[in-house]
C-alpha cells in the first residue's frame, strides 16, 4: 500500500455505526457488567476508545509494536525519560530542543541522571563518548533549529553493541518522511502538536516503541503518571494525520524553493536545510528521508539579536509564534524564544547564533512566501540580491 493511501485507510471505520469519522468517546468511565468484567475499557486514564485508535494508528505508520498518546510532546519525552534510573547516562545530540534540554538539566539532573551533549552528526563522536553507563542515545534528526542530520542506522548499531537504546525525536520529519524504527531505533517520540495534527489547534505527544517489553513499560508509566491525551484532542490528531502526506509534500517542495532563494540573499550568512547540497550531511538525509521537510533556518550576516528581532517582526505572511508544522507559515527567533532556556554559551556551541531565524513553511504559495521575505530585506536592509 502506498504511503498516501496508508495514512488515510489506517484510520478504521466505526464498527458499531459505520461512521467514517472516528467517534469521540468523551467519557471518564465505563459501565462494567461485573467487577473486572468490561468491554475492554474501565477508566479513560487507563484506556479510551478514541485514544486507542490514535495509538494504533501511529504504531502502524511508524511500523512499531505499540503507540502511546500523551498530553503534550514534553509529556511524551518525560514518560520515556522515566525508563531511566539514578546513575544512568544519556548521550544526546547537542542541538537539542530547548524543552528537552530544560527537562534534562533542571528536573532529571536532580535525580542523578547525567546527559552528555555531543555532535552526533559525526559518528566518531558517538564511538568516543558512549560508555557502559550510557542507557540512551538521544537523537533529533533533523534537529531543532539548525537541522543537523544524524545517521540513525549507524548510530543504532553502535548503541546496541553497547547495550543502549536509541531514542529518535521524529517531530521534524514525521512518519511521512522518515521511519526511525526501520533504521534501528528503539523508541520514536513526536510532538504531535506539529506536523501530525498539522493545524495549530491541539497540544499532543506520541511515543512508539519496537518491542513488547518497552510497550509494557511505557504503558505502565502512562497509566501511573497520567499525562494522557484526551479524546477530543485524540480525534483532532487523527483528523490531521489523514492529510499528513499531502501536506508534507507541498510544504517540503516550498521549503526547498525558499532555501534556494535564501542561499542567494546577500544579507544571509548561512542557510540550514537538509535538501541543499551545501548541507553537511545531505547524503545521509537523502538516504533516510523521503523528502527534506518544511523547516528552513538561516543566520544573518549581521549576527545580532537586534537584527533578527527586526526581521521576525517585519514579515506579513510568516507569523511570529512558537511552534511549527501547521498549515500557516510561522517564524521564530530561537535564541529568545524556543531555546531561551539553553545557556548562551551552550547555544553558540551547538550552532544557534544570535541572528538565527527558523521558518516553518506552510501550505501557502511558495512565491508569495518568498515575496514576503524579499520585502523584509528590501525595507529593513535593502541589500538583498538574487543572483
Amino acid at each position: 500500500m502506498k504511503t498516501e493511501t496508508k495514512f488515510i485507510h489506517s484510520v478504521p471505520i466505526d464498527e458499531l455505526t459505520g461512521a467514517i469519522s472516528v467517534p469521540i468517546y468523551q467519557t471518564s468511565t465505563f459501565v462494567q457488567e461485573a467487577p473486572g468484567v468490561n468491554k475492554g475499557f474501565d477508566y479513560s486514564r487507563t484506556n479510551n476508545p478514541t485514544r486507542s485508535i490514535l495509538e494504533e494508528l501511529i504504531a502502524k505508520l511508524e511500523n512499531g509494536k505499540s503507540g502511546f498518546a500523551f498530553s503534550s510532546g514534553l509529556a511524551a519525552i518525560d514518560a520515556v525519560i522515566k525508563l531511566l534510573s539514578t546513575g544512568d547516562e544519556v548521550l544526546a545530540v547537542d542541538d537539542i530542543y530547548g524543552g528537552t534540554y530544560r527537562i534534562f538539566s533542571q528536573i532529571y539532573s536532580r535525580f542523578g541522571i547525567t546527559v552528555n551533549y555531543i555532535d552526533t552528526t559525526d559518528i566518531e563522536n558517538v564511538v568516543e563518548n558512549i560508555s557502559p553507563k550510557t542507557k540512551f542515545v538521544w537523537l533529533e534528526t533533523p534537529t531543532n533549529p539548525t537541522l543537523k542530520i544524524s545517521d540513525i542506522e549507524e548510530i543504532s548499531k553502535i548503541a546496541h553493541s553497547n547495550n543502549a537504546l536509541v531514542i529518535v525525536d521524529n517531530t521534524f520529519a514525521s512518519p511521512a518522511l522518515q521511519l526511525p524504527l526501520e533504521l534501528g531505533a528503539d523508541i520514536v517520540i513526536h510532538s504531535a502538536t506539529k506536523y501530525l495534527a498539522g493545524h495549530s489547534d491541539v497540544i499532543a505527544g506520541l511515543v512508539v516503541v519496537n518491542s513488547e517489553k518497552l510497550s509494557e513499560e511505557i504503558k505502565f508509566i502512562q497509566n501511573s503518571s497520567g499525562g494522557i491525551l484526551g479524546p477530543f484532542d485524540s480525534w483532532l490528531t487523527i483528523r490531521g494525520i489523514q492529510t499528513l502526506d499531502l501536506r508534507t509534500e507541498k510544504i517540503s517542495n516550498s521549503a526547498f524553493k525558499i532555501a534556494r532563494f535564501l542561499e542567494n540573499c546577500e544579507d544571509v550568512e548561512e542557510v540550514f536545510y537538509p535538501g541543499l547540497d551545501s548541507h553537511k550531511n545531505h547524503n545521509i538525509a537523502e538516504k533516510q528521508q523521503k523528502r527534506f521537510g518544511g523547516i528552513v533556518s538561516f543566520s544573518l550576516k549581521d549576527d545580532t539579536t537586534e537584527a533578527a528581532k527586526k526581521f521576525v517582526t517585519s514579515t506579513k505572511l510568516f507569523k511570529l509564534a512558537e511552534s511549527l508544522g501547521g498549515v500557516k507559515s510561522l517564524l521564530c527567533h530561537p535564541a529568545t524564544m524556543t531555546h531561551s532556556s539553553v545557556p548562551e554559551k551552550t547555544r553558540h556551541e551547538s550552532g544557534i547564533k544570535d541572528s538565527l531565524i527558523r521558518l516553518s513553511v506552510g501550505i501557502e504559495n511558495a512565491d508569495d512566501l518568498i515575496d514576503d521575505i524579499k520585502s523584509v530585506f528590501e525595507h529593513v536592509k535593502p541589500t538583498v540580491q538574487v543572483l
